[in-house]
C-alpha cells in the first residue's frame, strides 16, 4: 500500500474517528501494511514487541497465560487496535496475541509514534487520548473475563 492508500484505510478505521485531517495524514505517513496467517502467534505475553496495529481485516485472540493454559480475554477484529503497549517503548506485552484467521493490519513502530507525539503535541494528545480509550476497553474486557471465569456459576459448569 502507498501512503495515500494507508491514509484512505485510516479514514475508514474507527481509531482516528476524532482526528483532524492533518493527524490522519501524520499517522498514515508512519503506517506499513502487515499480514498474519491463521494460527500465527503475533506476540507472546512479556515480549518487548514494538509494533502497534490497526486491524483492517481478520480476527485476533488476546490471551492471558494461566496455569490451566491460555485464557482468551478478548477477540479483536476489523476496526480494532492491537498492541497498545508498543507506545510504552521497552515494556513487555500484557497479553499473547494469536491470529484466528488471516489478518491484514496497518503497523506502526512504537518509537516512531512517540517521536511524532513529541514533535506535534496536538497529534500527541489526540493519539494518546485514543490509546487510553483502548486501554480502558481492554481493562474492562479482562475484568469481565476474570469475573466470569471465577464465578460460582462457571465453577458449577466445570469451567
Amino acid at each position: 500500500m502507498q501512503t495515500k492508500e494507508m491514509v484512505a484505510a485510516l479514514r475508514r478505521h474507527p481509531f482516528d474517528k476524532d482526528f483532524v485531517p492533518a493527524h490522519v495524514e501524520r499517522l498514515g505517513a508512519l503506517a506499513r501494511e502487515a499480514h498474519f496467517d491463521r494460527d500465527q502467534l503475533i506476540f507472546r505475553e512479556g515480549d518487548e514487541w514494538s509494533q502497534f496495529y490497526l486491524i483492517i481485516e481478520g480476527r485476533v485472540a488476546l490471551e492471558m497465560a494461566t496455569p490451566e493454559g491460555p485464557l482468551r480475554v478478548q477477540t479483536l477484529s476489523d476496526g480494532d487496535e492491537l498492541g497498545w503497549s508498543a507506545v510504552l517503548v521497552g515494556q513487555g506485552k500484557y497479553f499473547q496475541a494469536r491470529a484466528l484467521e488471516p489478518v491484514t493490519a496497518l503497523a506502526f513502530e512504537g518509537g516512531e509514534l512517540m517521536d511524532a507525539c513529541r514533535a506535534d503535541p496536538s497529534f500527541g494528545f489526540a493519539f494518546i487520548y485514543r490509546v487510553l480509550e483502548v486501554v480502558s476497553e481492554r481493562l474492562q474486557a479482562t475484568r469481565l473475563q476474570v469475573i466470569d471465569h471465577f464465578s460460582p456459576a462457571a465453577k458449577r459448569a466445570g469451567a
